[in-house]
């Protein structure tokens, strides 16, 4: 059983925290120091752990906890979410915004090598990476009736989360807090902030110091604008010819996902077949992974990866080039299921079998089709929201975010513009009212920050300071 180092040199500070919030106390962490798999000493501060946020059916959630490597003291806290939902907030750490990530060009057999990322987000702020909702990565539950999760129920166990562990880390309790994710946490987030908002309006318990939310690449409203938007952005993409798209356009009135009619079907399907063989997550990427012929581009089903899926060859055979992303995904399975790296991380035995990077067999409800009235609300009350989109994303078009953004009717502040990184164009960005910001990132992928890691990083540097990207 550890504590943080400056709990410890508190322990009257922690234990009054304790008592006045009515908050039980989780001292379930890890301080990590050395990580199987990387050479030498850590050259940041490294915290695994488990945190109980349903005491009746034993649901404990696990995060990684990278400390800011500039000012931890003044630095945001940021909780980030990975997607799916039932995706391990691993794929954050290591292969989007975490200072560590895989040597795949080095790997031969064995356990994979990590290396520092030196373009991490962790160098303008602390970051707890959270496998939520339970199922996910390490995450799990005591009873079986624990394993039933939604929107809602992740979402209230996430200020469930954030509230025992700030009570254990009185240190980042009046940082700047920001709820950050992507994919489907493009629902997650807003649900969350939301939560906290109402949770730091009532009239007791410890109030978070939420500031703002941000999300890249995220799920919105699907039917209405994220899933709709793929026939155009394929058009605009140059993917399919303006003879599919207009037969499309005038046959479906825009609802392609679920056709209103015989011909409307048979034109997707036609633009479905030409699609086939495109990677939808990186359009210009070369397509490694399973992916049928059967499979459809344009699906209503938001659940299931489309084109990939990893069951469905063998996690061992990684004979793929460095090029397929899929190659560094593989050595996640191999790094995070064995024995020295799960006891380094503090991984409960029995608690999970074989790990899984995204969990899609969950007993999940999706409790809102839409989230845009949050992102109103939130807003409206003065926190600041930073939607990002990489531009070559299929999968959630930055076509479809645009459009619903502007569907908010926002006043716009400063108009489309291009913003820079080292003298070149990273991307396109629109500022609204509200302290609301769009942005693009040019070349990116779902999600922008794997693709494009130096100019996200500028990107959330400016947006955290306030400053024009």
């Amino acid at each position: 059983m550890a504590q943080s180092k400056e709990a410890k040199n508190h322990p009257l500070l922690l234990l009054s925290l304790l008592f006045i919030f009515n908050i039980s106390p989780c001292f379930s962490l890890n301080n990590i120091t050395n990580l199987p798999g990387f050479d030498g000493p850590l050259p940041f501060y490294f915290e695994t752990g488990y945190v109980e946020v349903d005491e009746v059916k034993g649901v404990e959630l696990f995060y990684y906890f990278i400390k800011s490597e500039g000012f931890p003291a003044k630095d945001p806290l940021l909780l980030w979410l990975t997607g799916g939902p039932g995706c391990s907030a691993f794929s954050g750490l290591v292969f989007e915004i975490g200072p560590l990530q895989f040597d795949v060009a080095g790997y031969t057999e064995g356990l994979p090598s990590l290396v520092y990322n030196p373009l991490s987000w962790t160098k303008v702020s602390s970051i707890i990476f959270l496998d939520s909702p339970v199922d996910a990565g390490f995450s799990y539950a005591k009873k079986q009736a624990g394993y039933v999760a939604g929107d809602l129920i992740t979402a209230r166990q996430i200020l469930v989360f954030l509230k025992k562990w700030l009570s254990d880390h009185p240190e980042f309790i009046s940082n700047p807090l920001y709820i950050g994710g992507d994919s489907y946490s493009g629902i997650t987030v807003p649900v969350a902030s939301s939560e906290i908002v109402k949770s730091n309006h009532a009239s007791d318990g410890l109030k978070l110091n939420l500031k703002g939310y941000l999300v890249g690449n995220g799920a919105t409203d699907y039917l209405n604008f994220d899933g709709n938007s793929k026939v155009p952005f394929a058009h605009g993409m140059g993917l399919i010819s303006d003879e599919m798209y207009e037969a499309a356009k005038n046959t479906c009135g825009g609802q392609y996902l679920l056709p209103p009619n015989p011909e409307c079907a048979k034109n997707v399907e036609t633009i479905n077949e030409c699609l086939q063989g495109i990677n939808v997550v990186h359009i210009l990427e070369p397509l490694c992974g399973f992916a049928s012929p059967k499979r459809d581009v344009i699906s209503a089903d938001r659940k299931k990866p489309i084109g990939y899926n990893e069951e469905e060859f063998s996690l061992l055979k990684l004979g793929l080039p460095v090029e397929c992303r899929d190659s560094g995904y593989r050595l996640s399975y191999v790094w995070a299921d064995d024995g020295a790296v799960r006891e380094a991380l503090g991984i409960r035995k029995g608690s999970i079998g074989s790990w899984m990077r995204c969990n899609y067999s969950q007993n999940y409800a999706n409790d809102f089709t839409s989230v845009i009235e949050l992102h109103r609300n939130l807003t409206a009350q003065g926190y600041q929201a930073l939607i990002y989109s990489g531009d070559h994303d299929m999968d959630m078009p930055f076509v479809g975010t645009e459009a619903w953004v502007r569907s908010l009717g926002f006043p716009i502040v400063d108009d489309w513009r291009s913003w820079w990184v080292d003298g070149q164009v990273a991307g396109y960005t629109r500022t609204y009212s509200n302290n609301f910001t769009f942005a693009t990132v040019k070349g990116a992928g779902h999600t922008a920050p794997e693709y494009k890691p130096k100019e996200c990083l500028a990107m959330v540097q400016r947006w955290f300071s306030s400053l024009p990207l």
